[in-house]
């Protein structure tokens, strides 16, 4: 991702002006787009958000092959184990056929048993003709058993690899519809000037200030909880890895997307949390924003396709787009969809310090476009 990072920010500076000798039969500079800057401002949040939305789909796909491979793995044990205790009961099998194809019978000791001339040694002979019965019925139904067993798991190693190569195939369609969408936003970034670009990233930001002022006004951030003691240490490890790039798919250490970010700062802290924000969204425990406290998962989008930590007092710590760093954020950068909690009934620290932010915490877009 980076090398493709790098490659946006150049294709920016050559659309910017800056003077290249052109190498023969290189094609042209593209035309720089000449609509408004915030209809241009538009079109880039849109393809940023259908970037991301298509990332977490990948990211969804590779949890569920993630998920099949395991369960792929767990049958072709119980198959192998199964395996092997239909090739003992054969075995067995072939042991009892041989004696009777021989004339030859287990009774046989038994039976000169009874005629021992000692009748207190002698055995009852229904008893042993029972004995002997049982045992050969158990071996004809441990090979039954072990014959339908072994075939039931075949089927299913079968249909659970079946399932693992189109989870495969589908997140190779999920991949390339990521590159599709960066492309579209290359290109888009590509047919912008210097001074383009500049007035984009100022709209943008006067537009993210305006929305959180909004939201505090309406009094949905009003609440001072404290974090939980996992909350807290969520927050911590999120607030250490600002600064890293983001990168579609990556859960770390070197880079994160949005998801990756959250789900390994929970993780951290000791609690699972799905891999991806519609999952966040669907499955954790939702809290009004009037509620929320440091640890929380904010999530945006009406596709919940973006997820971020609240850190308290109307910021939160995100891992924005493709071309931003992990920063500290307005809670309002983008449009909110709702809160989740990863630890409902986690109790509140009684006494808790913020995270002390780096200097440059706050550095850098909101919304991850501006490739300076």
């Amino acid at each position: 991702m980076s090398g493709r990072l790098l490659r946006l920010v150049c294709t920016a500076a050559i659309a910017a002006g800056a003077v290249l000798a052109p190498a023969p039969g290189a094609a042209a500079a593209p035309v720089p787009d000449e609509r408004p800057v915030a209809e241009l401002l538009t079109d880039l949040q849109r393809l940023y958000r259908e970037a991301e939305a298509a990332a977490e789909a990948y990211n969804a796909t590779e949890e569920k092959l993630r998920r099949q491979r395991a369960e792929v793995a767990r049958i072709d044990g119980r198959l192998a184990k199964a395996r092997l205790s239909l090739r003992d009961s054969r075995g067995a099998a072939g042991r009892l056929a041989r004696q009777q194809y021989q004339g030859t019978s287990e009774i046989g000791p038994y039976v000169r048993l009874l005629l021992a001339r000692d009748p207190e040694h002698a055995l009852d002979q229904g008893q042993v003709l029972r004995q002997v019965s049982l045992r050969r019925a158990g071996t004809v139904r441990r090979l039954t058993g072990s014959e339908r067993r072994a075939g039931e798991l075949a089927r299913r190693a079968r249909t659970a690899l079946d399932r693992r190569l189109a989870l495969a195939e589908r997140q190779k369609r999920d991949r390339d519809l990521v590159r599709e969408r960066l492309d579209d936003v290359e290109e888009l970034l590509a047919s912008l000037t210097e001074e383009q670009l500049s007035q984009v990233a100022e709209l943008e930001a006067a537009g993210v200030a305006e929305a959180q002022e909004e939201l505090v006004a309406s009094g949905a951030l009003s609440g001072t909880g404290r974090p939980t003691r996992e909350g807290a240490a969520a927050l911590r490890y999120a607030v250490d890895q600002i600064g890293k790039p983001y990168e579609w798919g990556a859960e770390g250490p070197d880079a994160y997307d949005c998801s990756g970010l959250t789900s390994q700062a929970w993780g951290a802290a000791g609690r699972t949390v799905p891999r991806t924000s519609q999952e966040q969204w669907a499955g954790l425990t939702r809290v009004p924003l009037t509620d929320l406290r440091p640890g929380d998962l904010v999530v945006y989008f009406p596709e919940a396709t973006h997820v971020a930590l609240y850190l308290g007092d109307g910021l939160v710590v995100q891992a924005p787009r493709p071309g931003a760093r992990i920063k500290v954020s307005p809670l309002a950068a983008n449009p909110v969809l709702g809160a989740v909690r990863p630890d409902p009934s986690g109790e509140p620290l009684r006494h808790y310090t913020p995270p002390r932010l780096p200097k440059d915490a706050r550095t850098g877009p909101d919304e991850g476009h501006d490739l300076t």
